[in-house]
């Protein structure tokens, strides 16, 4: 822990002033054993990416079995067979329409890409005045600058560098919740706006039904539909985000199957890999691609380690055997559960809301808590779930048993009925001064 401290900066963390550390040595299942000895049952996957837990022996064999072979070769000139395997999985399970696949360091880097896709899209088009995007109020999609372009300005975690990155066109985060009906008044933000400057925008992006770190609310499905209908009737480009929905997490195979809608760019992440490695991929049409590549032209992108061998190894393990299992009656039957033993929460005094969609539950409360003891009550009733701004929530793995969820939930609940509702007098409370409801970010793309 001293070495640590001395040279580790730690993600969305002060050095001057630093968080609370648990060191893990070891991790199996899902569980996360610390330097004490303690076990903690693991309720976050490791930022949403480990849905199969820990040390899972088809995962692990499918790394041994690449890095007996080659770890890492260059992608430019070059190919090898697990990145078309996967490439032909990831095809095979989107909708039929995204037919290319271009592999990233990581979700956000997938982000960046889907964006220059786009812009690039238009170039090739003869359209070159199409250069900003559309996108909602409440969204998160990553650390890099292009997306935190579309990140909230105001609300979001990236307001200090709001002068830095490319500015993009807002409207407000939508109205209806999950199951709340879509009216067509929800639309009129986006109609003026697109009527304002529709021939200037190359493309919407969103993520589909459920926005994560901007706030773990999840929208209805019609809004959706609707959005997009709206958009491409102005000839935007369509981009989900599904890095953090996708592959079961809210119920469906990937979250816009609830709306029924496909996008021309689809942006894929985090559990892709099972939460071994980290791998990202933009999927997109072959009218895409066929304006990008126009007169010739070549898409100007190409990290380092895309298409990394082991990492695309270990993720066309991770996604057949999510596709062999019984995964849409396994993450209703954590939904059930998340449902059954968060719903307590509802009654405590400062709590604002309790939701659950597929595989994740949330108790939003009314005001900040006090995150550090927020933190330790969780650690100290056995769980490792990692609260961020008015949130305590919930994504584990999809391997948890009925007793790894009741641990789960209980803790949650005692956790904020002791730390959360008890909050120090406001003027001994911590502020952010950025936002009036500041929410410390807490995932990385």
């Amino acid at each position: 822990m001293a070495r640590d401290r001395r040279h580790v900066w730690h993600p969305y963390a002060s050095v001057v002033d630093p968080t609370p550390l648990w060191p893990v040595v070891d991790a199996h299942g899902t569980r996360l054993v610390l330097a004490d000895g303690r076990e903690l049952v693991d309720g976050m996957s490791s930022w949403w990416a480990a849905i199969h837990g820990y040390r899972h022996p088809v995962l692990d064999r499918a790394l041994h079995e690449q890095v007996d072979r080659f770890s890492h070769v260059m992608f430019g000139g070059l190919t090898h067979e697990p990145a078309v395997a996967l490439a032909e999985l990831l095809v095979d399970i989107t909708p039929p329409e995204l037919t290319r696949v271009f592999f990233a360091d990581s979700g956000s880097v997938a982000v960046e890409v889907a964006v220059k896709l786009a812009l690039q899209h238009w170039q090739g088009r003869g359209q070159p005045e199409r250069q900003h995007l559309l996108t909602v109020r409440g969204g998160y999609h990553g650390d890099t600058a292009g997306a935190m372009s579309v990140c909230d300005p105001v609300n979001g975690m990236h307001g200090l560098f709001r002068d830095y990155v490319a500015k993009q066109v807002f409207v407000g985060r939508p109205r209806p919740a999950f199951d709340e009906p879509f009216l067509d008044s929800d639309m009129d933000e986006v109609r003026e706006v697109l009527r304002m400057s529709g021939d200037r925008l190359a493309a919407v992006i969103v993520e589909p039904v459920l926005q994560g770190t901007g706030g773990m609310r999840a929208y209805a499905p019609g809004y959706l539909r609707a959005l997009v209908e709206l958009c491409r009737s102005y000839g935007l480009l369509v981009i989900f985000d599904e890095i953090a929905t996708g592959f079961g997490r809210t119920g469906t195979l990937f979250a816009m199957e609830h709306a029924g809608v496909v996008p021309d760019i689809l942006c894929v992440g985090k559990a892709l890999t099972g939460g071994y490695l980290t791998l990202g991929a933009t999927l997109c049409t072959d009218a895409v691609a066929a304006a990008v590549c126009a007169d010739g032209a070549a898409f100007m992108h190409g990290p380092t380690f895309m298409a990394n061998p082991l990492a695309c190894a270990v993720a066309r393990a991770s996604t057949s055997l999510l596709l062999a299992g019984p995964w849409q009656e396994t993450v209703a039957h954590l939904g059930e559960l998340l449902r059954a033993g968060l719903e307590p929460a509802r009654e405590l005094p400062g709590v604002a809301d309790v939701r659950v969609l597929g595989g994740v539950g949330v108790i939003e409360l009314a005001d900040q808590p006090d995150a550090r003891r927020l933190q330790a009550a969780l650690v100290d009733r056995g769980v490792w779930v990692r609260p961020f701004g008015r949130l305590v929530y919930t994504m584990p793995p999809y391997i948890s048993s009925d007793e790894d969820l009741a641990a789960v939930t209980d803790a949650m609940v005692e956790a904020v009925g002791e730390v959360a509702v008890h909050r120090p007098p406001h003027d001994q409370r911590r502020t952010s001064g950025v936002s009036a409801h500041p929410r410390p970010p807490e995932v990385r793309r």
